[in-house]
């Protein structure tokens, strides 16, 4: 499987992005130094994909296919994808607080400790739906890793479109996130004007 293996915070710099998004609370001491050259039109285009990609933990071909997908529904393009990527299931366990980092929410799915609507679905980019119930699965709620990831990440709050109880480790999915509910500094018409190309 393809890993991108440059230091996350390094990665953080050249996007221009905070690491608070990805669940990281470190911050780099460096200053990012960039020739004062204007950045072309292209250039915003594929750095507002690239940030996207990032935070969301997908590759190029799915991204491409989300794009297709969003491209496909009825609305606006861009909010469905921003929708799309909301709703994988890795995505859905970093927002309920489940995971400290989004990196480690797709590891807590795919070491099969989630269930959706009561089975065990260990697939990161699995897309949840209104209605469905997300949980921990029972043998893994007393574990010390969901102790120490819950301690963590107490105060953290959830947004409007889940519901969750964190005492259950549970959560339900209310609705598809508007675009509005959704807090990514990601400006989703430059990545709609970067495909229809």
């Amino acid at each position: 499987m393809a890993v991108n293996r440059t230091p996350i915070l390094k990665r953080c710099r050249s996007l221009g992005l905070d690491p608070t998004y990805l669940g990281i609370d470190k911050k780099s001491n460096r200053q990012l130094r960039r020739s004062s050259r204007k950045v072309s039109e292209y250039g915003m285009q594929l750095r507002e994909k690239q940030k996207a990609k990032f935070i969301y933990g997908v590759l190029e071909k799915p991204f491409r296919n989300y794009y297709k997908k969003a491209d496909r529904m009825k609305g606006q393009t861009g909010e469905n994808l921003m929708a799309l990527l909301e709703t994988r299931l890795d995505n859905v366990i970093f927002r309920l607080a489940f995971a400290r980092t989004r990196q480690e929410a797709r590891q807590i799915v795919d070491h099969k400790f989630v269930t959706v609507n009561g089975k065990v679905v260990n697939i990161p980019s699995y897309q949840v739906k209104p209605g469905d119930v997300i949980e921990i699965k029972e043998a893994r709620k007393t574990s010390q890793r969901m102790k120490d990831i819950l301690e963590a990440t107490n105060g953290r709050a959830v947004p409007a479109w889940l519901e969750c109880d964190p005492e259950a480790l549970k959560g339900t999915v209310k609705e598809v996130p508007a675009r509005d509910m959704i807090d990514v500094p990601v400006d989703e018409m430059f990545i709609v004007e970067l495909y229809s190309k």
